[in-house]
């Protein structure tokens, strides 16, 4: 098994449902503490608009500070999400070291979401995607709602593997598939994600599990066995789309780092540094998080 790498999207992810505005200084602490864990990639936050999502309207000055103190953090990697050109442009200025950008094989979530079809938002991503590659970034596209949609039930698989060879054609290489909405069971993840594999044999794959059906740390695992490399997930398993029917908390970083030692695998990761993390932010929001080791404690690996 290839060695598996932990895209920790809590600050970004985990935080757009929240409607309590995290103060930039406490975002940078728990930055902080991400870091220290070392998790390989930690995304910082989303360029849009501030109006309409008030919890991102730091993410340009958070970067800033990042770029100011780099070398303090050593190889981890920092991305951005953006939505559009305008986004991506901010994004390029601070220098943001992964830029992710994605579509909905949904065409309702698409519209919600973008206020786009699926094909005119996968026309303008696959620029922006190549935009950002000419600049020298490293890119990561998304297929968002590719294992099913709360508003539309089942999305056809074709429809994923197309948006992907388009992808694929461009040179966008990093491809995320979202489960936006936690449709996804194991057999439909292990399914695609080996079909692609097969497909597009120069593809770098990445995950992205919603457990709304407790089916999260299960979709993982199916995910590992078909090869995929990079997991998606969040402190204290925070999280949601505020623009599918029913959203729920991302897969929880800690849960997944604990299963991972188990096996043996990314023992180098600091799981206790994760753990105070998740209760930091269990105690700045005043509720129980959905995370199980959270609740139960580790077992020694």
């Amino acid at each position: 098994m290839n060695r598996l790498v932990i895209h920790e999207v809590g600050m970004r992810d985990g935080l757009q449902m929240e409607k309590q505005i995290v103060a930039k200084d406490t975002k940078i602490e728990w930055i902080d503490r991400l870091a220290k864990s070392k998790v390989d990639i930690i995304q910082v936050g989303s360029f849009v608009n501030p109006a309409k999502m008030p919890q991102m309207a730091d993410t340009d000055d958070i970067f800033a500070h990042i770029n100011n103190v780099k070398s303090s953090y050593g190889e981890t990697i920092f991305s951005g999400l953006v939505l559009n050109e305008r986004g991506l442009d901010r994004a390029l200025a601070q220098d943001v070291d992964l830029i992710c950008m994605g579509v909905s094989a949904s065409e309702t979530h698409s519209k919600k979401n973008t206020g786009m079809t699926t094909d005119e938002a996968l026309g303008r991503i696959i620029k922006m995607g190549e935009q950002a590659l000419a600049a020298g970034k490293q890119v990561q596209v998304s297929v968002q709602s590719a294992f099913g949609c709360g508003f539309e039930g089942r999305i056809a698989q074709e429809k994923v593997f197309e948006i992907v060879d388009k992808y694929y054609a461009a040179g966008l290489f990093k491809i995320s598939l979202a489960d936006t909405a936690g449709h996804a069971y194991p057999q439909q993840v292990e399914y695609i994600f080996t079909e692609i594999k097969y497909r597009f044999p120069k593809s770098e794959l990445t995950c992205h599990f919603h457990n709304t059906y407790g089916l999260g740390m299960a979709n993982v695992y199916a995910a590992m066995n078909a090869g995929v490399e990079t997991y998606e997930t969040a402190f204290g398993g925070l999280g949601g789309c505020p623009f599918t029917k029913t959203a729920a908390g991302n897969v929880a970083t800690e849960d997944v780092v604990h299963y991972l030692g188990r096996m043996g695998l990314r023992k180098d990761i600091d799981l206790d540094v994760l753990i105070e993390q998740a209760r930091r932010a269990e105690e700045y929001f005043g509720r129980t998080l959905p995370s199980y080791i959270l609740k139960t404690g580790t077992i020694g690996y």
